[in-house]
């Protein structure tokens, strides 16, 4: 069984941890309301992508 023969130090365990972090999602917002959303998706608010409604939003 393979044992190593020196310990990993701190810089080396963390140059190794570098890519395993969570980014936080990219938001832009909406043109039509403002709200924060995902791009290339439709507005949760409004409904709207692209200049035009996509989703009928149900107001009362």
């Amino acid at each position: 069984m393979a044992v190593p023969k020196r310990k990993t130090s701190k810089s080396k365990r963390d140059k190794r941890r570098t890519h395993k972090k969570i980014d936080a999602p990219n938001l832009t917002t909406c043109p039509d309301c403002g709200e924060a959303k995902l791009p290339h998706h439709a507005c949760p608010e409004c409904g709207s992508y692209k200049g035009r409604s996509v989703i009928s939003s149900e107001e009362d």
